[in-house]
C-alpha cells in the first residue's frame, strides 16, 4: 500500500476510535447523572445498554451514515445516553450526504426527542433544557455541511488542476507533432538539394566516361562532399527525432534527456554560399540580393527565403540541366519580400532519369509559404523555361 493511502487509512481509524470514545464518555457522564438522580438499577441498565448499542452502531457510520442515524432514532427515544453517538452519526450524515437526506434523517431523529421527554419515569425533564441540545444539534449539522462543501470544493479544484495538466500534456504532444512535421519538411529541402547534386555529378560521370581526369576528379570531389553533408544532415535529423521521442516518453520533465541546441538556421546571408556551391557543380547561376542590410529580419522569414531559393535551384538542376538561372530576392518591411527563381530551357540532356519523389518539392514549398502567410506561383515561361515566384510577409 502506498504511503498516502496508508496515512489516509490510519487517519480514518483514529477518527473512528475517537468517535466511539466520545460516545462512551457521553454514556458514562449521563449514566453517572442518572445514578445521582436516583434512577433505579433496572432503568439505569436499560439506558446504559441503549447507549452502548448506539456506540456499536458507529462502526458502520462511514458505509451507511443515514441508516445508522435512523437506527439510532428508537435508541434516542429510549435513552438520553445515546446523545454522543447520535451527534456523531448526525455529523457524519451532514458531512457525506446531500441536504435532502440530511433534512429527512434529522427530522426523524429530532422527532424522537419529545417521545423521550414523555416517557421519562424518573422525573420530569424540563423541555426548556432541550434548547441547548437543539442548538448543538443544528450546529453540528451545519459544521458537517460546511466540511462537505469544502471537501467538494477541494475535489473540484483538484479535478480542474488534473484536467489542466492533461490539456497541457496534449498541447505539448501537439507541439511535438508539429515540430516533427517541420523537421520532415526541412529534411526534404536539405536532402533533396544534396541528392540532386549527387545525381547530377554521378550522371555526368556515367554519361561522359571519357572526360578529362581533372573534370572527373572535380566531380568526384563534389560527390564526396555532398554525400558527407547529406549524411551529416540525416544524422542530425534522426538525432532530433529520437531525442524528442525519448522526451515524450519520460514520466516527468526532470526525467527528460537534455536536447542539444540546433545548429544555426540558414538565412539570406547564406545565399551567396548556396549559389557558389551550385556554380562549382557546373550550374550557371546569378544572384541579385536586394534586401536591405540594416533591417532586422525574423529568423523564420530568413529561413523560408533560403529554402525557397534552394528548392528553385534544385528543380532547375533536375528538370533543366545546363540552363542559366536567375535568382532575385528583394523587398522591405513595409511591402514584404519577393523571391524569384527563373530558369531558361535546358540546353543539355539529363544525364540520369529524374529521381523518385520529383514534383513533391513544390507541394511542400507551397505549404511552407502558405503557413508563413505568403503566396507562391510557378509556371512555364514563353521560352520554355520555368518561373518560381513567392511573396512573404516580413513579420508573421
Amino acid at each position: 500500500m502506498s504511503d498516502p493511502a496508508a496515512a489516509a487509512l490510519l487517519r480514518a481509524r483514529v477518527s473512528d476510535a475517537a468517535c466511539v470514545l466520545f460516545g462512551l464518555v457521553t454514556v458514562v457522564a449521563f449514566g453517572a447523572a442518572m445514578d445521582r438522580g436516583g434512577a433505579s438499577a433496572r432503568l439505569l441498565a436499560l439506558n446504559v445498554g441503549a447507549g452502548l448499542a448506539a456506540c456499536a452502531l458507529l462502526v458502520w457510520r462511514r458505509r451507511h451514515p443515514a441508516g445508522v442515524l435512523i437506527a439510532m432514532g428508537p435508541l434516542v427515544a429510549v435513552s438520553l445516553l445515546c446523545t454522543g453517538a447520535a451527534l456523531v452519526a448526525w455529523f457524519t450524515v451532514a458531512a457525506h450526504r446531500r441536504w435532502p437526506v440530511v433534512a429527512g434523517a434529522g427530522a426523524l431523529y429530532l422527532a424522537m426527542l419529545p417521545l423521550h421527554i414523555w416517557r421519562q419515569p424518573w422525573g420530569r425533564l424540563d423541555p426548556a433544557a432541550l434548547l441547548p441540545g437543539l442548538v448543538v444539534t443544528v450546529g453540528v449539522a451545519g459544521w458537517g455541511m460546511v466540511l462537505r462543501h469544502r471537501r467538494h470544493r477541494v475535489q473540484t479544484l483538484v479535478e480542474r488542476a488534473e484536467r489542466a495538466e492533461a490539456e497541457q500534456r496534449d498541447r505539448v504532444r501537439q507541439a511535438r507533432r508539429l515540430e516533427r512535421a517541420r523537421i520532415a519538411r526541412e529534411m526534404h529541402d536539405v536532402l533533396a538539394h544534396r541528392m540532386s547534386l549527387l545525381s547530377l555529378h554521378a550522371g555526368a560521370l556515367e554519361f561522359r566516361p571519357d572526360a578529362p581526369p581533372e573534370e572527373i576528379g572535380r566531380a568526384a570531389g563534389v560527390i564526396r562532399q555532398s554525400a558527407f553533408q547529406a549524411l551529416a544532415d540525416l544524422q542530425e535529423i534522426i538525432g532530433l527525432l529520437r531525442a524528442d521521442e525519448t522526451a515524450e516518453s519520460a514520466e516527468s520533465p526532470g526525467d527528460r534527456p537534455p536536447v542539444e541546441p540546433a545548429r544555426p538556421q540558414p538565412a539570406p546571408a547564406d545565399l551567396p554560399a548556396l549559389v557558389e556551391e551550385c556554380r562549382r557543380a557546373g550550374m550557371p547561376v546569378r544572384l541579385a540580393n536586394r534586401l536591405p542590410e540594416t533591417a532586422a529580419m525574423p529568423a523564420t522569414t530568413g529561413r523560408d527565403i533560403y529554402r525557397i531559393v534552394q528548392e528553385g535551384l534544385t528543380n532547375a538542376r533536375r528538370h533543366a540541366p545546363g540552363a542559366e538561372v536567375m535568382v532575385t530576392v528583394g523587398g522591405d518591411e513595409a511591402q514584404g519580400i519577393r523571391v524569384e527563381v527563373i530558369s531558361g530551357p535546358g540546353i543539355t540532356p539529363a544525364p540520369v532519369p529524374v529521381p523518385p519523389g520529383s514534383g513533391m518539392g513544390l507541394l511542400g514549398l507551397d505549404e511552407r509559404v502558405r503557413l508563413a502567410g505568403g503566396r507562391l506561383t510557378h509556371a512555364p515561361t514563353a521560352d520554355r523555361g520555368f518561373r518560381l515566384e513567392a511573396w512573404l510577409p516580413w513579420h508573421r
